[in-house]
């Protein structure tokens, strides 16, 4: 699935991965391929993401994803 992380300045990762792990305001969530469509808000916290065992982490202060056809767009502040 593609990950996209965008501020309003810049994009922070775009890029092919297999789990996103996102700090939702109701608890941490995980997305993998072929999820259900969602949008939710989140709080600060880290998102985890990557491929296979390799893993990035990209701390935030707030923002809201939204997960589409294999889509997760993350806008953050």
């Amino acid at each position: 699935m593609t990950l996209k992380i965008i501020s309003a300045t810049e994009v922070l990762f775009q890029g092919e991965v297999d789990t996103v792990t996102l700090p939702g305001e109701k608890g941490r969530f995980t997305v993998l391929n072929n999820h259900a469509s969602l949008i939710s808000t989140l709080v600060a916290g880290d998102i985890v993401y990557g491929n296979g065992s390799e893993r990035s982490v990209t701390h935030i202060d707030g923002g809201i994803a939204d997960v589409d056809s294999n889509i997760v767009s993350v806008c953050v502040y």
